[in-house]
């Protein structure tokens, strides 16, 4: 009987190559993603402040709308007293000058960017012809100017 076997395979002789990145290669990617990181970041962070700023003056705006809305409610007078008395009265629900219930007029008392309350003074004293209260925000720096400097206030720029 004759056998015939499988021929033998041959060992390579070659190395086998292996796949993937160099050290130089991986180096070379991480310089590229620092630089692009360099140039965005800062722009990113200066709109941030942008964007606080902009959301506080959107909270600034609501809070006196819900103080106008107390006053028209109330025969054209707006809340009296301390911040926290005066925002009290716009988160309770109560009565208009003739009795009727009404809603109240926020769900709750909003605050600025930085989570910081508003400050509220009626009458206004910051600008003594005005009508309507002054009602600002510490502002960045998260001190109260007394709606000076870097605070976020109802009357800059605006005739009251």
């Amino acid at each position: 009987m004759i056998s015939v076997s499988a021929p033998r395979s041959k060992s390579r002789l070659s190395p086998t190559r292996r796949s993937g990145f160099t050290l130089i290669e991986v180096l070379l990617v991480l310089a590229i993603l620092g630089v692009i990181a360099a140039m965005v970041v800062p722009n990113l962070l200066g709109r941030q402040k942008e964007a606080n700023v902009k959301a506080t003056k959107a909270s600034l705006k609501g809070l006196e709308d819900a103080l106008q809305q107390y006053a028209l409610n109330h025969d054209g007078e707006y809340p009296q007293g301390s911040r926290e008395e005066a925002f009290s009265l716009l988160i309770k629900p109560g009565a208009d000058a003739d009795g009727r219930a009404i809603s109240p007029y926020l769900d709750k008392v909003p605050t600025d960017a930085w989570s910081q309350g508003f400050y509220y003074e009626n009458p206004n004293s910051k600008v003594p012809s005005a009508t309507k209260p002054a009602i600002w925000s510490s502002g960045p720096n998260k001190l109260n100017e007394d709606g000076s400097g870097d605070d976020i206030n109802n009357w800059a720029g605006l005739a009251l």
